[in-house]
């Protein structure tokens, strides 16, 4: 069970209650392209328990959107300990926390992913890291949906193939039937929210029959 280069994958986020997450999650296939995120305001919502009830469910891949801005070590031993595989890091934050992160990430056997919402230029933001990361996740946030003039910048892609080998996400906006524009355009990973009833977002609506839904998303995963 691993990240493998060259291989398409689609992630799955839960952000609302463990509720949500026991109804649902039974529903979703085991599949090595499948990896499940237990969101950010699904952790702020549950705490690490959240984390740990997936691992319940899910034997795959989870990755822990913790976003850390500070205090790397500390967050990412809460994640391992709680059976994630990945954690996630601000873009934005210091350096310093940066390269304490995709150690610490390193040192717990964790995939290290560092999310470029509200980043310029996210290979500049990259240049003097001393160890970079296992992903690079270009996101343009749940907030920006309702701009639409905001994009999700794919050019920075290309940008960051150029150098270095990192796999990577986009998230912001991406409904099923836009996996396969986020693959055109060079992503590795292509990330879905799962959505309330009430909420404004475009994502995989909770109430959906998942056991039909997740094999038409894989037919545009590929192999």
């Amino acid at each position: 069970m691993g990240l493998e280069t060259h291989k398409r994958y689609v992630q799955i986020a839960f952000n609302g209650s463990a509720q949500q997450v026991r109804r649902v999650l039974p529903q979703i296939p085991y599949d090595s392209r499948i990896i499940i995120e237990a969101g950010t305001p699904y952790i702020k919502r549950t705490g690490m328990a959240g984390v740990s009830l997936i691992r319940r469910w899910w034997r795959g891949l989870i990755v822990a959107d913790i976003k850390v801005t500070d205090g790397a070590v500390k967050e990412v031993m809460f994640s391992a300990a709680a059976g994630a595989n990945a954690a996630t890091v601000m873009g934005s934050a210091p350096v310093e926390t940066l390269d304490y992160f995709v150690t610490y990430c390193k040192n717990h056997n964790l995939y290290s992913m560092i999310d470029m919402l509200g980043v310029d230029k996210p290979l500049r933001k990259m240049l003097p890291m001393k160890t970079k990361p296992d992903v690079v996740v270009i996101h343009k946030g749940r907030d920006e949906e309702s701009n639409k003039s905001n994009i999700i910048r794919y050019k920075d892609i290309a940008k960051i193939h150029s150098k270095y080998e990192s796999l990577i996400s986009v998230a912001g906006g991406l409904g099923f039937k836009d996996v396969r524009k986020a693959y055109f355009n060079g992503a590795d990973i292509a990330i879905l929210n799962v959505t309330e009833p009430d909420d404004p977002n475009v994502g995989l609506p909770d109430r959906s029959n998942f056991k039909r839904l997740i094999p038409a998303i894989l037919s545009a995963v590929g192999d």
